[in-house]
C-alpha cells in the first residue's frame, strides 16, 4: 500500500527549482533580467563550461540593503507585487520571487550587493539552498551573483545537460 507523505522542504525546493531552472541559459536570463529591473546600465556576464561550472553576472544597478538581500533569497519574496490586482499591472521582467532561491537551491551561490545608502555591501554564501555565511564586504553599488556547479545536488537534472558549447 502506498503512503502519501509531505516532502521535506529541502527536497520540495530542489524539485521546484528543477522546474524553474532547467538550463544554464535560464540562470543567465533571470539574472540579467534582475539587473535590468534594478536599473543597471552596465552588465558583465562571465560563463565557464557552458554555465555548468560558473555563471557570474555583475551590474551597476541600484543594489540592495542587507535586509532586502536576505529576503531576496527567500522563496516568493518580491518587491514587485503585494496584491492579486498587482498581477495585472506588472511592468518589470521579474515579479514572482522564485529565481534567486531556486538558483541558490541547486548550486553553490554567492550574492554580493550594495545600495547607495549603505556604507558596506552584503555577501551571502549558499550551497544547495543552505545558508552558509552572511558578511559585510566592501563593494560598489550594484549586485554580483556567482553561480558555481549548477545542478551539483540534482544529478538527474545534470545528466540531461548538453555539451558545454550547446548549453
Amino acid at each position: 500500500m502506498t503512503i502519501i507523505r509531505i516532502l521535506p522542504e529541502i527536497l520540495s525546493n530542489k524539485i521546484a527549482a528543477g522546474e524553474v531552472v532547467q538550463r544554464p541559459s535560464f540562470v543567465v536570463k533571470e539574472l540579467v533580467e534582475n539587473s535590468l529591473d534594478a536599473g543597471a546600465t552596465s552588465i558583465n556576464i562571465e560563463i565557464e563550461k557552458g554555465g555548468k561550472s560558473l555563471i557570474r553576472i555583475s551590474d551597476n544597478g541600484c543594489g540592495l540593503c542587507r535586509d532586502d538581500a536576505l529576503l531576496s533569497i527567500e522563496r516568493y519574496a518580491t518587491s514587485k507585487i503585494f496584491t492579486a490586482e498587482d498581477l495585472f499591472s506588472i511592468s518589470t521582467m521579474g515579479f514572482r520571487g522564485e529565481a534567486l532561491p531556486s538558483i541558490a537551491s541547486i548550486s553553490k551561490f554567492t550574492f554580493v550587493t550594495k545600495n547607495k545608502e549603505s556604507d558596506v555591501g552584503t555577501k551571502i554564501d549558499i550551497a544547495g539552498g543552505k545558508l552558509l555565511n552572511v558578511s559585510d564586504i566592501g563593494a560598489p553599488v550594484g549586485t554580483m551573483v556567482e553561480v558555481k556547479n549548477l545542478f551539483f545536488n540534482t544529478p538527474a537534472r545534470k545528466k540531461f545537460l548538453k555539451s558545454d558549447n550547446t548549453e
